[in-house]
């Protein structure tokens, strides 16, 4: 996803009057622009740093959906609706399976060692933006038992 993209979507949703998404989509940019401006890359903003702002408000979201209190269901919607409109945005993680199919193929010689650590610090940098580091962890902690 690129940035313009991203502008194209706000657009579009300020045009429907769909303030929830204009809204949504109006913070995912400017959380892009924030890590671009951190990394000093404004001008030429990689496609790799979008989906890193798109994940990490994903993951804000998310936690601010599971600790939202139960009789505030006002709030819990909006950051559901939140959520899922980020979610459209976000890659597609892989699976518990897809990253144990990966981790054999690729990292069997690390994966010999049985050492969980080694193993983490090897195929994390691969991983990072395409697998969940809990559903990444689950899967190494059972491969090195």
């Amino acid at each position: 996803m690129q940035l313009e993209d991203l502008r194209k979507e706000m657009v579009t949703a300020m045009k429907a009057k769909d303030k929830v998404r204009k809204e949504t989509i109006s913070s995912l940019v400017s959380a892009v622009k924030k890590l671009a401006i951190d990394e000093g890359c404004r001008e030429e903003v990689p496609e790799e740093l979008v989906t890193r702002a798109i994940l990490k408000e994903m993951k804000t979201i998310k936690e601010q959906v599971d600790t939202c209190p139960d009789e505030r269901v006002d709030l819990k919607e909006e950051y559901n609706a939140r959520y899922e409109i980020i979610k459209e945005f976000a890659p597609s993680m892989m699976d518990a399976e897809e990253v144990k199919a990966f981790i054999q193929e690729k990292f069997a010689d690390v994966l010999a060692a049985k050492n969980k650590g080694l193993v983490m610090k090897s195929i994390m940098p691969e991983l990072k933006g395409k697998a969940d580091g809990k559903v990444i962890n689950q899967v190494v902690a059972e491969l090195c038992d």
